[in-house]
């Protein structure tokens, strides 16, 4: 078993994992091993140990959820299910948690179940849609339809769950093209929360082989970086939150890694280019032979320089002097430019 404390903001899930428990299929791009370490079935001592665990770390129980992650919670035997549910609803009830959340498939969800989970105390549902172009969840053997996505969204909302959705861009048989049409598709639907999860191919798994063979090359993480950065836009600008973005940073995920879109920092390198994009607009009229200030929140200035500085570089190489500097009262993806007088560009006059 394998637990983590998953922090998001002020948020956080103690995470239990439930590798591949009641799937009904294996995915194109599934290595439940490599992706949660582990392969032993939970149990409700688990759940008692990772809650102990976070409470020794002092997490705050009003902030924290109680998450069964890792495989499709509502598909395992019904007799485990409650079982980790009755463990999970006991400590919430003694401490106090914000509530439990699950992740699961939306062909295994309907109003029976619905009501169980809404017994034990679950708050939260997250689908696997994974994508909204059918063909495409055929060609990974997902073994469900994008209708089934849109019943079981509407389900959950309707027995008064928040309700998270999440996809991946770069499978077998999509594009860009397609993955934006995903991303619409689940605006559509309204969640209140989104994971993005760009592919990673992992051995022992069907992608690998159709890679191996040279009938699947997915895109890397600099190609993805910019199109995942217009989706984080999109949800944001939708108002739904973007809880994760990106594979888990982990060993096994590193050494199991053949192709794909991976980087420990893919989220940061995401929000650089949003960062670069935006102080661009603000510049784009300015003179290029005066200095300029950026600035930008404090919080985020080292992903507004971007990795290794390649804004500040990009911009150099643009033409445009400017030092990039933190101010706290700055929030989010806010950009002032403030022109340094009486200061002339050396280097534009060959100086």
């Amino acid at each position: 078993m394998r637990f983590g404390i998953d922090g998001i903001m002020k948020h956080a899930n103690i995470s239990i994992f439930v590798p591949h428990k009641g799937c009904p299929n294996n995915c194109s791009f599934c290595n439940q091993k490599a992706i949660s370490g582990q392969t032993v079935p939970a149990t409700e001592k688990d759940v008692f140990a990772a809650v102990n665990t976070a409470l020794a770390y002092n997490c705050d129980p009003k902030n924290t959820e109680i998450a069964f992650f890792g495989g499709s919670f509502t598909a395992i035997e019904r007799e485990q299910m409650v079982s980790l549910l009755t463990a999970a609803k006991c400590l919430l009830d003694k401490y106090g948690f914000e509530g439990i959340r699950v992740s699961t498939r939306p062909d295994f969800i309907d109003d029976e179940v619905l009501s169980v989970l809404k017994k034990y105390g679950v708050t939260s549902i997250e689908l696997g849609a994974q994508s909204m172009d059918d063909e495409v969840l055929r060609l990974n053997t997902r073994g469900h339809t994008a209708e089934d996505v849109r019943r079981a969204s509407g389900l959950i909302k309707k027995h008064g769950f928040s309700l998270g959705l999440q996809m991946m861009t770069g499978l077998y048989g999509s594009d860009f093209e397609k993955d934006y049409f995903t991303a619409r598709e689940i605006i559509a639907l309204r969640p209140d929360t989104v994971r993005i999860y760009p592919t990673v191919v992992l051995k022992n798994t069907y992608l690998a082989t159709l890679f191996e063979k040279g009938e699947y090359l997915p895109p890397n993480a600099e190609e993805t970086a910019p199109f995942a950065a217009r989706l984080l836009t999109e949800f944001q600008n939708d108002g739904i939150k973007v809880i994760k973005l990106g594979l888990h940073s982990s060993e096994a995920v590193e050494s199991d890694m053949v192709a794909g879109a991976y980087h420990p920092a893919f989220r940061e390198m995401c929000e650089g280019y949003i960062f670069l994009e935006k102080i661009e607009e603000k510049l784009k009229l300015k003179d290029k032979k005066r200095q300029y200030t950026v600035f930008v929140p404090k919080k985020s200035l080292s992903k507004a320089k971007g990795l290794n500085k390649r804004n500040e570089k990009a911009l150099k190489n643009q033409g445009y002097y400017c030092k990039i500097k933190g101010n706290e009262f700055l929030d989010g993806f806010e950009i002032e430019v403030e022109e340094i007088n009486d200061i002339k560009v050396a280097y534009n006059a060959g100086l």
